[in-house]
């Protein structure tokens, strides 16, 4: 019998959960759907950098995250909520992929790498064009912005974020 609070058996929950995926996700295989068809050619889940990017464009030195909102504490987002059952675990956990980031982001930028994050809730239908017209943008008009992009990894936020501001949008 499943208890009032929870949604499925333990053991359908654990089937659930065993088959989320790292990579290929059906938002990281729309953006490189969309790059691929712009003529962008790149690098996907290349290990030989911190965080094993979703995708790598060396020809812009550009590296690209593409973000569940859950999973990396998307600031400000209603897909970022705390599960209700084990809130300890959960804590900690995201806690920690949402440092990781960051310092994984910090180390990407001071080798030089324009790093750019893209959340899932940008993809959503009614925004889903102009984030990847953005994003498209981003890369090949190169716009760094601040010293270095330290800021990002320190403020958690995408460089993303911080060109969106310098650019209008």
């Amino acid at each position: 019998m499943v208890a009032v609070s929870e949604r499925y058996e333990r053991g359908t929950r654990s089937y659930i959960m065993s088959h989320i995926r790292g990579k290929d996700t059906s938002i990281e295989m729309l953006v490189r759907g969309y790059l691929f068809r712009q003529g962008l050619r790149f690098r996907k889940n290349d290990r030989r950098y911190p965080g094993h990017p979703d995708i790598v464009l060396p020809k812009w030195h550009t590296i690209v995250f593409v973000n569940g909102c859950f999973w990396h504490m998307h600031e400000g987002c209603p897909h970022c909520t705390m599960p209700k059952s084990n809130v300890e675990f959960w804590t900690a956990k995201l806690v920690r992929n949402r440092d990781r980031d960051a310092r994984q982001h910090a180390e990407l930028a001071a080798a030089g790498w324009r790093v750019i994050v893209v959340w899932e809730c940008e993809l959503a239908k009614p925004l889903r064009q102009a984030r990847l017209e953005r994003l498209y943008r981003q890369i090949v008009g190169g716009a760094v912005v601040g010293g270095g992009g330290s800021g990002e990894a320190a403020s958690g936020r995408g460089s993303a974020d911080l060109r969106d501001a310098d650019q209008g949008e």
